[in-house]
């Protein structure tokens, strides 16, 4: 299958590397690729240049945001920061018409500021915005009415995501929210090649907002094990 994945980050090289393993056509959605292939430092996260990375990973083309999502087959993984997703996505709207586009950003607010400040071994820890009456995943669906946006892969590091078995032989909970049945089964089946075994379908895409809230807890929880950055655990819902 053809695939786009929308970012160069570290979680999109995640689940870019891994569709190429699963054998499908992967097609990388950036800004600029000539500047993105220019860059020779580290990005913010410390990942190296991405064209060091994709050197190492032949098989993927480099293309801009809407030449990749028009590559796509059905499935489009939204890696692109939350700050900048709605307004990336809606100048490629047309592009995304009727598929499924999987979205796992976060809506942190960065250097916002707070009178009871949570510090973090990397700062202070970023807001959500929106939060509790809203969703980046339902600002997404409005935005692309013609989309299907699912949300899912957001509650684990992307790199556990693409490898469930890494924590727990497995044995954790993935979700999936949306408004169409049809990409949430889409979804599924892709979780399933991951590796995953337990989906917990949560409904509506409203339900992304329980998801992109649980980010702190997911923070807190990494700390709690002493993992500063990232975090290398699962969470499992016993029924």
């Amino acid at each position: 299958m053809k695939i786009a994945v929308l970012g160069t980050g570290g979680g999109a090289r995640e689940h870019t590397a891994k569709l190429v393993e699963l054998g499908h056509e992967v097609f990388v959605g950036t800004r600029d690729p000539e500047a993105t292939l220019a860059r020779t430092e580290p990005d913010m996260m410390g990942n190296a240049p991405y064209g060091q990375w994709l050197a190492d990973h032949p098989g993927v083309t480099l293309l801009t945001f809407g030449d990749a999502a028009e590559a796509a087959d059905e499935i489009v993984i939204n890696g692109i920061d939350g700050h900048n997703a709605v307004a990336a996505l809606t100048g490629i709207a047309g592009s995304l018409s009727g598929k499924t586009l999987i979205d796992y950003a976060v809506p942190y607010l960065y250097q916002h500021a707070s009178e009871h400040p949570w510090p973090t071994p990397w700062g202070v820890m970023p807001k959500l915005d929106p939060c509790d009456t809203d969703s980046l995943g339902e600002r997404i669906q409005r935005a692309l009415p013609d989309a299907k946006v699912v949300k899912s892969f957001v509650t684990q590091e992307q790199s556990t995501v693409v490898n469930p078995k890494a924590v727990g032989d497995g044995d954790h909970t993935m979700f999936v929210a949306s408004d169409h049945d049809d990409a949430k089964r889409t979804v599924t089946d892709l979780l399933a090649s991951y590796g995953w075994t337990d989906i917990l379908d949560l409904g509506p895409l409203v339900c992304s907002r329980g998801m992109e809230m649980y980010a702190h807890m997911h923070s807190a929880i990494g700390f709690g094990l002493g993992q500063q950055f990232g975090g290398h655990f699962g969470i499992k819902v016993v029924r």
